[in-house]
């Protein structure tokens, strides 16, 4: 009988990344998906650690997969399996613990992949395709616990790359998102002992993609500002169709002084003065960002700081995070802690401000022709993502495909639903 696989996925576009590069070669190598109420013989976990409650998440999985599936073997793979690999080889049923994402292939070879894929051929469930292109991180920042789990730098070759991202296209995919574990240090690997004219970056990366001669778009995943290049702002103007007039950059504060805390390397005015060149370039971007709320330390003032570099830069979504002390990192050493109710205040208080930045950034959008990729078709009523990354539901029509572009002019903004309409 064929074996039956099943894969769970906990955290980042990466780590959805390599699971679906994992079963792609179980696939090929005869393994069948298991039915959702069906018994699986393996079970793939990949697991997140950026938080303790990531950990209990990957904990929590591994046991119900266990419970579920008595007989199967549970790999498990991930940040958390590299960060506490004795912890995760005594729950139960795990087999096996992949410590470092480049034990993949021989993972594979051990379960009879005879040829290696070296990238997927598509994203189940999905019309939007990540395509891995870099990973490691060389910084370290004071709260996070990742370059440690990761720490090796690599940036694959542009041409494994683009042979990737055509293989997508084929299969009906519209929009590629590039991520990695820091974006912007694609070709960081490539350039060591070269001159600087010789340099790889990811601009030209985006540049090649860009010339690909089909009708998609390609979107970045989170970058640091300060990458954000001249090079970078160039492509984006010159291929506004094919490069998502969109950028998820990483705050994370607004205050110098936390900024030096976290060991961030550059302060808030250079992140604004960069976000203000790309919108000086292109019409109306949309920028995304992520803010740690109660870093150690964070007084009224800081946070004041935070909500002005908001304002400032116009975010449209900011993913919040309440600070949680990561053991092995420096910052849950620190010794000013803020306390719960405060981060919680400030949290509460920054989303009603994300609320305001994001129908004040959609007022600018209403009357403007938008692309939108559709997603959802129900009835009289599709769903998408504009290219100014804002959700848009819209009437459906006859000529509405799946994963299609249509070019949509909204009328308005939908507050309780928080999209175009």
């Amino acid at each position: 009988m064929t074996s039956k696989i099943k894969t769970v996925t906990l955290g980042c576009k990466v780590n959805q990344y390599e699971t679906q590069l994992v079963r792609e070669g179980l696939l090929s190598a005869g393994f069948a998906e298991a039915e959702p109420e069906e018994a699986a013989d393996l079970c793939v976990v990949n697991t997140c650690t950026v938080t303790s409650e990531g950990d209990a998440k990957g904990r929590q999985l591994i046991r119900r997969l266990h419970r579920d599936n008595p007989q199967a073997k549970i790999v498990v793979m991930g940040c958390f399996a590299t960060r506490a690999p004795q912890e995760v080889a005594k729950l139960p049923g795990v087999s096996e613990v992949i410590t470092d994402k480049r034990e993949i292939p021989d993972l594979l070879g051990r379960f009879g992949v005879i040829d290696l894929p070296t990238g997927i051929r598509g994203m189940r469930g999905r019309q939007r395709a990540y395509v891995k292109v870099q990973d490691g991180c060389l910084l370290r920042c004071t709260y996070c616990i990742i370059p440690s789990v990761r720490p090796h730098m690599y940036s694959r070759p542009s041409d494994e790359i683009l042979a990737e991202v055509r293989g997508l296209l084929e299969a009906g995919h519209r929009e590629i998102i590039l991520t990695g574990i820091h974006l912007g240090h694609y070709g960081v690997d490539f350039n060591r002992g070269l001159p600087r004219a010789e340099w790889t970056r990811l601009a030209s990366l985006v540049r090649q993609l860009a010339e690909l001669p089909f009708d998609y778009r390609v979107r970045l995943s989170s970058i640091e500002a300060t990458e954000v290049t001249r090079d970078l702002i160039a492509v984006m103007r010159d291929f506004p169709e094919k490069v998502a007039p969109h950028l998820h950059v990483c705050l994370q504060s607004g205050s110098d002084r936390i900024l030096r805390r976290m060991d961030r390397r550059w302060n808030a005015k250079r992140i604004v003065d960069r976000c203000l060149a790309v919108a000086d370039a292109i019409d109306k971007p949309a920028f995304t960002t992520d803010v740690i709320v109660g870093f150690p330390g964070e007084s009224d003032a800081d946070f004041e700081d935070t909500l002005n570099v908001c304002s400032q830069i116009g975010f449209s979504k900011i993913h919040i995070f309440p600070f949680s002390a990561r053991k092995g990192t420096p910052a849950a050493d620190y010794p000013d802690q803020v306390a719960g109710e405060i981060k919680a205040a400030r949290v509460e208080q920054l989303t009603a401000y994300e609320v305001a930045l994001r129908e004040d950034y959609f007022r600018q959008l209403a009357g403007k022709p938008l692309r939108v990729l559709i997603e959802k078709i129900e009835n009289d009523e599709a769903q998408g993502t504009a290219c100014r990354y804002a959700t848009c539901r819209l009437p459906s029509q006859s000529e509405m495909k799946l994963g299609g572009f249509v070019s949509f002019v909204p009328r308005g903004i939908d507050r309780e639903a928080g999209c175009l309409v």
